[in-house]
């Protein structure tokens, strides 16, 4: 509230009266702050891919994914794809300046990411602008090879490179080619790497995190501050060409930055976002994977949606009475995220479903990540057909079976007497073997799987379906089509 408009208020009434409305005026933009009006703000500075899996397009992906304000100033416009680079054209510096000029003279910017910048007049004017409004957490990622390939930048352009921007900026984040591109150092291990980034630093940078994708052996990016070395290892992905990694990799390390966090955090939290993205990547076209920048959003959205999916199938199966149908060793509901990985992407009951006379019962909600068996049948069956998504096993009986067969339910059963020495003694892999020697000797997933038991083992019945609801109506019109009473 301005000074003006308060003085002009306090004249027309008491000042008790003034004190009181201003508090409220001051108390209700608290929540605001917290919507999003004064949130954090990013600015990219890089070439325009037309597949947006990497450049501006995957900077802002990369920004809003992480909850930061994305501007953008746009050096180079290229034609690509996930096969390659058809075709390049280069903006004039001044009006690569003059972008610039108009974020920054209008919004504050709490970090900024540099990528392509292709010549030496578009790197002049870029060191000139970002001294001229003194701009701090500056990340600068040197792109001159997207892959093992020719150049992006023209002859000669490293020089300015080095000497006007790596003193303005806080990190710079080369991959093993640009590394020996800036350094002259031809890196075939670890040791040269770690000389790289020492070179690098000498020659201006102030911190270095030279990314190891396109290295063999593990996947480790080394960083280095002119004083001790810091390692970040991630799980390596030998099958997959991913577009628009290193890009990503440090808007994210941008974005964290505006946010006030401090640098290595902001690489740890970087490289944990890239590798959920890699891990998720799709294939778009014929060439290259690209990431996918909003994974952790819709995985969000989708756990939500999930929660409640799983609390209408639980209340289904609790109205209908289905306790004569929970087995022994009790029951379990399980859900999994699309493209689910692991246990942790798949939702279950951790206190199992439990029966209580003709009644079941869950103590706790569902969570992710509570259960080894419903995660590893739901998990096998994935592995042959992703839509596959849900599970739920009932007690066995030959009864059950045969209503299955009526009511034309698809069934397969695999045997425990098969089951080889290896699995037996792993912790945990029967269900996973089981159900995968199932589907291979059914050909594809079936409603129900079962096995008769074995030394230790309960017999079991597993109904698998797309979606919790679809579970219970399986299970529902087995119970309404059953004669014998369990």
């Amino acid at each position: 509230m301005s000074r003006f408009l308060l003085k002009k208020l306090y004249a027309r009434w008491p000042e008790y009266e003034m004190r009181k409305w201003e508090a409220v005026f001051r108390g209700a933009l608290q929540p605001l702050k917290e919507y999003g009006i004064f949130m954090k703000k990013a600015l990219t500075i890089a070439g325009s891919d037309t597949i947006a899996g990497a450049g501006i397009q995957a900077d802002l992906k990369t920004f809003a994914a992480l909850g930061v304000y994305g501007a953008s100033v746009i050096t180079s416009v290229t034609a690509q794809n996930t096969e390659g680079i058809q075709g390049i054209i280069d903006l004039p510096s001044r009006f690569v300046a003059l972008q610039i000029e108009s974020v920054l003279s209008d919004i504050h910017v709490d970090s900024i990411k540099i990528g392509l910048l292709p010549n030496n007049e578009i790197i002049k004017i870029v060191g000139s602008k970002l001294k001229e409004h003194n701009v701090k957490n500056v990340v600068l990622d040197p792109v001159i090879f997207p892959k093992e390939e020719t150049p992006l930048v023209h002859p000669g352009a490293k020089d300015n490179l080095i000497n006007k921007l790596f003193p303005l900026s806080l990190i710079v984040t080369p991959n093993i080619p640009e590394a020996r591109y800036l350094t002259g150092i031809s890196i075939k291990n670890y040791s040269d790497i770690k000389e790289a980034a020492k070179k690098i630093y000498k020659l201006g940078a102030r911190n270095v995190l030279i990314k190891g994708g396109h290295f063999r052996g593990k996947a480790v990016d080394t960083f280095y501050n002119g004083k001790v070395f810091k390692f970040f290892e991630a799980k390596r992905f030998p099958n997959k060409n991913v577009h628009g990694t290193g890009c990503a990799l440090a808007s994210a390390i941008a974005a964290e930055l505006a946010k006030g966090i401090s640098l290595i955090t902001a690489i740890q939290r970087a490289k944990s976002f890239i590798t959920g993205a890699i891990t998720h990547s799709a294939q778009i076209g014929h060439g290259s994977h690209v990431i996918n920048h909003f994974l952790d959003l819709y995985r969000e959205r989708d756990k939500f949606k999930m929660l409640g999916e799983m609390e209408t199938a639980l209340d289904v199966l609790k109205k209908r009475e289905i306790g004569p149908f929970i087995p022994e060793v009790q029951s379990n509901l399980g859900y999994a995220l699309e493209s689910a990985k692991s246990k942790e992407d798949i939702m279950a009951f951790p206190d199992r479903i439990i029966k209580k006379g003709s009644r079941v019962i869950s103590v706790s909600g569902p969570r992710f990540g509570c259960s080894n068996h419903i995660s590893s049948i739901i998990l096998a069956a994935m592995s042959h057909d992703p839509t596959k998504r849900a599970a739920m096993n009932i007690k066995y009986l030959p009864e059950i079976i045969n209503v299955c067969k009526k009511n034309k339910l698809s069934i397969a059963s695999f045997s425990r007497d098969n089951e080889p020495k290896s699995v037996k003694i792993k912790e945990g892999s029967s269900l996973d073997w089981g159900v995968k020697q199932a589907i291979k000797k059914f050909g594809l997933v079936p409603d129900i799987i079962y096995d008769t038991g074995g030394m230790g083992k309960e017999p079991m019945i597993r109904v698998l379906a797309n979606n919790p609801s679809n579970v219970a109506d399986i299970i529902l019109k087995i119970k309404q089509n059953i004669s014998k009473r369990l």
